[in-house]
């Protein structure tokens, strides 16, 4: 029997993992030695396993779909081929609930103003981070994944911005320091 994986992205997102003719799908199913099939009016994608003997591979395939779908450029979602590279997902809806007012003000504590927030935790972990829908996306090397995660977690929850910015700098710190001895 054929492993046979599907994936739900939004619509919109659809163009972005086909790409220009086609060349971001043809790229992925290279390197995943996997198929996409793409639904693109109900935005299913079905992944069919039937080259690939790799369950690692299976698993980078489907976190690189579901990266595009959560905002990434195709050029950030490849990262995750990479072998030390992680993505995580954070729901807002788990924070606040479903009231939009209350995911907007997250939102924007996530972004900060002119992106300031979202560019200072990218440039201090070396993450990506992608603010879409109701969703935190996050691609990092394992490293600097937890404290990217725990940065996130601490905005989401309240906590003041340049306490954050400080629990960073000291755990990339210390993450750099081990790498020294």
């Amino acid at each position: 029997m054929i492993p046979v994986k599907y994936l739900k992205i939004p619509k919109e997102r659809i163009g972005v993992l086909i790409g220009h003719n086609g060349e971001t799908k043809k790229k992925i199913e290279e390197l995943s030695q996997t198929t996409l099939e793409i639904d693109s009016a109900e935005g299913e994608i079905t992944i069919d396993e039937h080259e690939t003997s790799d369950p690692l591979l299976r698993l980078i395939v489907e976190a690189v779909v579901r990266a595009i779908g959560r905002g990434f450029s195709p050029e950030h979602a490849m990262r995750l081929f990479k072998e030390d590279m992680d993505f995580f997902i954070f729901d807002i809806h788990d924070y606040v609930g479903k009231k939009d007012t209350h995911v907007r003000r997250l939102k924007s504590r996530i972004i900060g103003t002119d992106g300031k927030t979202k560019r200072t935790i990218e440039n201090l972990t070396g993450a990506d981070i992608s603010v879409y829908g109701h969703t935190i996306a996050l691609i990092a090397d394992f490293e600097s994944m937890d404290i990217a995660k725990k940065a996130i977690d601490m905005i989401l929850t309240g906590r003041k911005h340049a306490g954050v910015y400080r629990y960073v700098e000291r755990e990339m710190k210390k993450s750099r320091m081990g790498h020294q001895l």
